[in-house]
């Protein structure tokens, strides 16, 4: 009975073990961790402080702990990420001057230890203290510096960060022939220097905050105080701070967060790398969002008539301007419709076609077995696959590949009777077209609708596309970035809006800014226009005919023959 009570017991232990080491006790996450120790403070024995940081980054071979002691007393320790600091200023205007200290120089200075090493000892420029023991990991990890000193209970945080960067360049997604020739970059700081030396003003704000429990992305809002609406910045710091998400990776997960309406395919906030475009519109009192790793800016609030619009538009001549303006849209409208109406009037409408030029359509469509719809559709999307194939291939690549997709694949489709010549001239056309808008993600949100506008037409012809043209129209009219309508200033009307939308009007005919905006400083001209035309009457100084009059060369409108005698030898 003894013995099979002690063989229960024995089989009871091994399967408590076998329990155990299938279900493990469950440990603390470095997360779980830093959430229990949130509120916790440094402690004075530096020990305890060191324990705790090694345990949460001590397995990292790149983390450095520097251990020494200052004025010969107080033991102390630096730590930073060694591939993220700058080592040479870490060793002469942090260390160094650590290490020198002697117990002659504390015991002339009565002072707290803490305020000798902070304003006499160090050299660093950027230093703060802190005293909570999650923000020194967090401060660690984005590349600052952190020293703890014995007997303090709080830590010395220097920013010592120092990343690789690329040089300013040109950007390459937004090409212009007058303007300037630089453009974001990666490093949020750099970025900031970009724009706050073309607005030299104290009227220009930076806020920052950070965004994703994991990446802590560092997100600026700039905007101009007492032009920008006070309204408009609390939505923005409002739609940011509803984000609950791991990390923020790029600004383009800045905007699918905070748009409007999350399945429209037209965009509601603009980006772009130009910092002379992003001044522009501080200037007419929108907000720009930058974020730590990104080169793109956010713009907001947009409006559509911005997609079709660059800088160069600004540095220009109106009348030049206004010429090329109407060209984008032009071509705008024909890469949106021109294969739909190809494809209604060709199935359902011929009779609409010139007699002579239907003859050479049905010609060219002679033996070609498909229907004009099947075959747009075929082309439009051989036309995305070789694009998109073009896009991804290496620079020196893709210029060949779309040479030759165009040249070569299209020839021999046309001499196969795979597809009518009509059609290609077509969809060439309309690819042209699209390459006009400026603004890459308008550009491929009018590529996406042409495909269902070519299969209304396919059904319905004319009248497919009328209701196709229908309900994008209503579909934009409905559509609202941070409550401004997306087709202002031309729905609801505004006059002095419409001074810079299909066409551009001078700049001094434009004293108001956007009154979409309802900025509290809406003029932007220190003059009315017939003040400032008055100013601005061009003054001949070198009018040879003022001129000699000044010189009393020519009296009474007319020269004697002396007179002309003598300014023809001055001119000579």
């Amino acid at each position: 009975m003894a013995d099979w009570q002690w063989l229960k017991r024995l089989s009871k232990k091994g399967t408590q073990s076998q329990q155990f080491r299938r279900n493990p006790p469950k440990q603390a996450t470095i997360n779980e961790t830093m959430e229990q120790k949130e509120a916790e403070l440094i402690s004075p024995y530096i020990e305890e402080t060191k324990s705790f940081i090694e345990q949460m980054l001590g397995e990292n071979d790149d983390f450095v702990l520097r251990e020494f002691c200052i004025f010969d007393l107080y033991p102390a320790f630096v730590m930073y990420f060694s591939d993220l600091v700058d080592k040479q200023y870490l060793n002469e205007h942090i260390l160094k001057p650590l290490m020198l200290t002697s117990t002659h120089e504390q015991g002339k200075d009565s002072r707290p230890l803490k305020e000798v090493l902070l304003n006499d000892t160090l050299y660093a420029s950027e230093g703060r203290t802190e005293g909570r023991l999650t923000e020194i990991v967090q401060a660690i990890v984005q590349g600052e510096t952190v020293l703890v000193v014995e007997g303090l209970e709080e830590a010395f945080l220097f920013s010592t960060r120092h990343v690789d960067k690329r040089s300013i360049t040109q950007p390459e997604t937004e090409q212009v022939i007058r303007g300037a020739r630089e453009g974001f970059i990666e490093l949020l700081g750099t970025n900031l220097s970009l724009l706050r030396y073309r607005l030299p003003t104290p009227e220009f704000r930076v806020k920052t905050m950070r965004i994703g429990h994991v990446t802590k992305s560092k997100v600026a809002i700039c905007y101009l105080d007492g032009i920008v609406n006070p309204e408009l910045v609390k939505e923005v710091f409002r739609r940011l701070s509803l984000i609950d998400t791991d990390g923020i990776i790029d600004i383009g997960y800045l905007e699918q967060f905070i748009e409007d309406n999350h399945i429209s395919p037209f965009p509601q906030i603009q980006n772009t790398e130009r910092p002379d475009k992003a001044v522009a519109n501080l200037l007419e009192g929108r907000v720009i969002l930058l974020v730590d790793g990104s080169p793109f800016a956010l713009i907001l609030p947009t409006v559509f008539s911005q997609f079709y619009q660059t800088v160069e538009d600004y540095s220009e001549r109106f009348i030049l301007v206004s010429f090329i303006r109407l060209a984008r849209l032009v071509a705008l409208v024909f890469s949106l419709i021109f294969p739909s109406l190809y494809v209604a009037l060709i199935s359902f409408n011929p009779e609409l076609i010139p007699t002579e030029f239907a003859v050479a359509v049905s010609g060219g469509r002679a033996g070609v077995p498909f229907p004009s719809v099947i075959e747009v559709l075929i082309m439009e999307i051989s036309m995305e696959v070789l694009r998109e194939a073009t896009l991804r291939l290496p620079q020196q690549v893709g210029g060949a590949l779309s040479i030759v997709g165009v040249l070569v694949i299209g020839q021999a489709a046309v001499a196969a009777g795979f597809i009518s010549p009509i059609t290609v001239v077509i969809i060439a056309l309309t690819t042209i077209g699209s390459f006009a808008t400026p603004a890459y993600n308008a550009a491929l949100a009018l590529r996406m609708l042409r495909f269902p506008l070519v299969i209304l037409a396919g059904i319905f012809g004319l009248y497919g596309v009328m209701i196709g043209l229908i309900l994008i129209a209503n579909h934009m009219l409905s559509l609202k970035s941070f409550g401004v309508p997306y087709l202002s200033p031309v729905v609801p009307g505004n006059f002095q809006g419409m001074k810079d939308t299909i066409a551009r009007f001078p700049l001094w005919a434009m004293p108001k800014r956007p009154a979409l905006l309802h900025t509290p400083n809406e003029t932007r001209l220190g003059s009315d226009i017939k003040e400032l035309k008055d100013k601005q009457k061009p003054n001949n100084t070198l009018d040879p005919i003022k001129v000699l009059n000044s010189k009393g060369e020519i009296s009474d409108g007319a020269a004697s023959p002396n007179h002309s005698h003598s300014s023809s030898d001055h001119i000579d």
